[in-house]
């Protein structure tokens, strides 16, 4: 693959991209993925982030020209007018960063994920009336106003019911920006041979709007589809992994549990159990709950649940490994979420990251073989 990938970058134009929300790079390395697919490569102009230990991964694994760490909306000068279908730019979007602006009518792809938490059903209380919601559209000002030839942005599927409904406004605004092509969809993890049960939503566009019949998300991932891999599959041979000592370093170690959780544990390997009864949870699940997996044991047969940053605590999801008493690993919910094992989650080769870091970089991360799929449409249209 490197050979390849080697000969084609001295004769092939580079796909120059910006991504931002970027996180450590899971969208980055998808459409990397996607590019070498097509024999192209991908040259990553810019990220930004509010994470700096994140941007510093990302750096680490794509050689970025510019990092941004602060607020995306402070880098763009924008202000929509109408909603939904209605939606237009009062103004053509400014793009206020010096190093940006110097790159404005350069960039091929710009990558997005906004913050997705507001769309989410975990989070019921705000659900669908975040203000981060809006950050959808700072994205979609981002995009435009660099006059990026084509457009990815990545969210929860929840966000398709937003109250004040971005996905339209998004699409309205792209349309008025002379984004030709625009496609939506659900892209899903397990239907694509991934280990997960991961479904993200994926608004793509594209200024190039004269080939006909482009590939569609829902024909890559009809081109794409095979059967669900099972855990056993992404992480069957860590098992000699020492997950309790120091020596295997923090990718491959697991926090020490609660006296209660350890118990819990226990419980449903000795009763040979996936779900954990009501009696054995904490007191507020004991009267009924609605969260079945939550301290409940991945089965080495099927897929992984979704992957979110609470992948080392038993009471955030069904997290339990199939057949060690203990949460799965930094390593192992990489794998899961498709990490190849090549990807470097450290800030600075002198200083492992924190598990906090970790949990973060990776259960946000959009998940690479997602990135993948979702790109591949554009790679014939840039």
């Amino acid at each position: 693959g490197g050979t390849v990938y080697l000969y084609e970058q001295n004769r092939a134009p580079a796909i120059r991209t910006v991504d931002a929300f970027c996180g450590c790079g899971g969208l980055t390395l998808g459409a990397t993925q996607a590019a070498i697919a097509t024999r192209r490569w991908l040259e990553s102009v810019a990220a930004i982030d509010l994470d700096e230990d994140g941007l510093a991964v990302y750096q680490a694994n794509f050689g970025t020209k510019h990092l941004s760490h602060g607020n995306a909306s402070s880098l763009v000068d924008y202000h929509v007018s109408g909603s939904g279908a209605t939606s237009r730019f009062a103004y053509e979007p400014e793009i206020l960063d010096p190093n940006l602006a110097e790159e404005v009518g350069k960039i091929d792809l710009f990558l997005a994920g906004p913050p997705c938490q507001g769309h989410s059903n975990l989070n019921n209380k705000t659900r669908r009336e975040d203000p981060r919601n809006l950050l959808y559209l700072t994205a979609i000002a981002l995009g435009v106003g660099l006059r990026a030839r084509a457009i990815v942005l990545e969210n929860v599927p929840e966000v398709i019911n937003d109250k004040s409904d971005v996905v339209n406004s998004a699409k309205a605004l792209l349309r008025a920006s002379d984004y030709g092509w625009i496609d939506s969809g659900v892209l899903v993890a397990d239907e694509l041979g991934g280990a997960q049960t991961r479904r993200r939503y994926f608004l793509i566009a594209s200024k190039n709007d004269e080939i006909d019949g482009a590939i569609t998300i829902k024909g890559v991932a009809e081109g794409l589809r095979q059967s669900a891999r099972t855990m056993e599959w992404a992480v069957g041979d860590l098992l000699s992994v020492d997950s309790k000592g120091p020596k295997s370093g923090i990718m491959d170690t697991v926090p020490v549990m609660s006296e209660d959780n350890v118990m819990r544990v226990h419980h449903l390997f000795d009763n040979n159990l996936y779900n954990l009864p009501d009696e054995v949870r904490p007191d507020c699940h004991k009267n009924g709950h609605t969260y079945p997996s939550v301290y409940g044991r991945l089965k080495w047969d099927k897929p992984s649940q979704t992957i979110t940053t609470g992948f080392l605590t038993p009471g955030r999801g069904r997290y339990i490994h199939p057949l060690h008493r203990r949460v799965i690993t930094p390593h192992e919910a990489a794998r899961i979420q498709s990490f190849p094992d090549t990807f470097k989650f450290v800030v600075n080769e002198a200083m492992p990251p924190n598990r906090h870091n970790l949990t973060k970089w990776i259960g946000d991360a959009v998940p690479p073989l997602l990135g993948y799929a979702a790109t591949l449409p554009l790679m014939a249209l840039l």
